[in-house]
This record gives C-alpha cells, structure tokens and sequence, in this order.
C-alpha cells in the first residue's frame, strides 16, 4: 500500500479534523513509500522504536506520539535519538490521540467499556457528541471493592481506588483514559456513583471524598492499551497490512 493512500485512509478512519488536540495527529515524520508492516504501540518510545526496526517495519502507529503544544522545538537528546532512528530506519510515525480517545468502537474509551462490560449510555459532556469522556452503566449493581477487583483482572494492574465516606454500590459510572482525572468533578455533578481514569491527581481525592464518588485511577498506559490495538487489528483485516501490537510495559 502506498504511503499517499495509507495516509488518507487513516485519517478518514480516525477524522483528526473533528476536534482541537494538543499535538498534530496524523503523519508526523515521513519514511518509505511502500508500506507492507506495522507496529503500533501506545507511545513512541525509544523501546518500541528500536522493536519496530528490529521487527523491520514500515510504520510505527501509535497513540502518544511527538510535537506536544508548549514542548521545545529544539530536537536534541532524547528526541534526537528517537527522531534519527525512524530516519535512518525510513521508519513513517503516525500519531492519533484525541481522536483516538473518542473514535466511537475503536477507541479508548470505547475498548474500555467494552473490557469492563459497561454499556455506554452517552456522552459525560452533556450535549457534546465529541465527548471525551463517557458515561453508562455497569451490568447490575456492584459494591468498589468488586469493581475494584474486576479492572485489576482485566487490565492486569491494580487500580488506586478511593473510597467516598458513604461506600455507596456503584451503578452508574463515567470514564476517561489516561489523564482525565479531571472530569470526576463533572461526573460527580451528574450523580454518578463512580469514575474510572488512568491518573490521579491530588485533588483528586478530596473530590470523590467531598462530592460522594468513587474514584478509580488504573493507570494511564493501562488504560490506553486497547485503542491502539484494536485500530491496528481493525487495519490488518481491512486492508490485510502485517501490523504487530507491541506492549511497552510502563507501570503508570
């Protein structure tokens, strides 16, 4: 497949178009023109850069890629390195974020609820069809602690879980990968019971205690394995493309 129509087709998948990120989404360094084999990853990372070469891939597809809004635009070190080595390599990078959280079956948040068996009833921004945050509800009720437990089976990581001072049993629950920790607020307005996001931060805590929610941080890249993945298998069975999902353990 040649790298023009490789292009176009992902974007046409993942519509960068559709809302305002922090980082270009799309090609973000340019390498061969044929491509044959791809890696997709959740962040482009020397690690799995240096796999991807090995794995002698053409494209490395990942999630957190580079040029982050208010990051130097000096390339040096680190991002020297990793730049230099898909440029040596002829190695093309892509990167979706945003529209990877929200793509409604191939997403993050999408593949979450699907993981954990949560039956998506609608956007947590209320009127916003571009959520990035979800909300729905659990197959029957459930206490924290046993939700607690069922995200550390399926995500293979234990979750920090806060407890409101009621403990109340969780029904409804609203969600956002990675670090959006900071939707609880909106979540905890609405009367949901809980709210699952990779990260925590200080803050974090005293909401779900003063506004009576439960709270679940499961990891940022815990969180955010199964959209990469899932899009990289969707690319292989529509366009019969090799694509390796490779995991970069990383315990945050």
């Amino acid at each position: 497949m040649k790298l023009i129509d490789f292009e176009q087709y992902l974007n046409q998948l993942m519509k960068p178009e559709q809302i305002k990120d922090y980082a270009p989404n799309g090609l973000q360094i340019q390498g061969c023109e044929e491509i044959i084999k791809i890696v997709t990853g959740v962040t482009a990372s020397q690690a799995l850069i240096d796999l991807a070469i090995e794995e002698k891939a053409n494209v490395v597809l990942v999630h957190h890629g580079y040029f982050w809004k208010n990051e130097s635009y000096v390339i040096r070190g680190m991002k020297h390195n990793r730049i230099k080595a898909l440029i040596a390599n002829d190695i093309n990078l892509f990167a979706y974020h945003l529209p990877l959280d929200i793509h409604p079956t191939l997403g993050n948040n999408a593949q979450l609820a699907t993981l954990l068996n949560i039956d998506v009833t609608g956007p947590l921004e209320l009127g916003n069809a571009l959520s990035i945050a979800l909300q729905g509800q659990l197959p029957e009720i459930t206490s924290g602690c046993d939700l607690a437990a069922l995200i550390n089976e399926k995500l293979n990581r234990e979750c920090l879980h806060i407890k409101p001072p009621s403990n109340k049993k969780i029904k409804t629950i609203a969600w956002c990968t990675g670090g959006g920790q900071d939707y609880i607020e909106l979540a905890a307005e609405q009367g949901i019971d809980a709210f699952i996001s990779g990260e925590i931060s200080e803050k974090t805590t005293h909401i779900a205690r003063e506004m009576d929610i439960h709270f679940f941080a499961a990891g940022h890249h815990a969180t955010e394995r199964y959209g990469v993945k899932a899009l990289g298998e969707y690319i292989a069975k529509e366009q019969g493309l090799n694509v390796v999902f490779i995991d970069i353990d990383n315990p945050v």
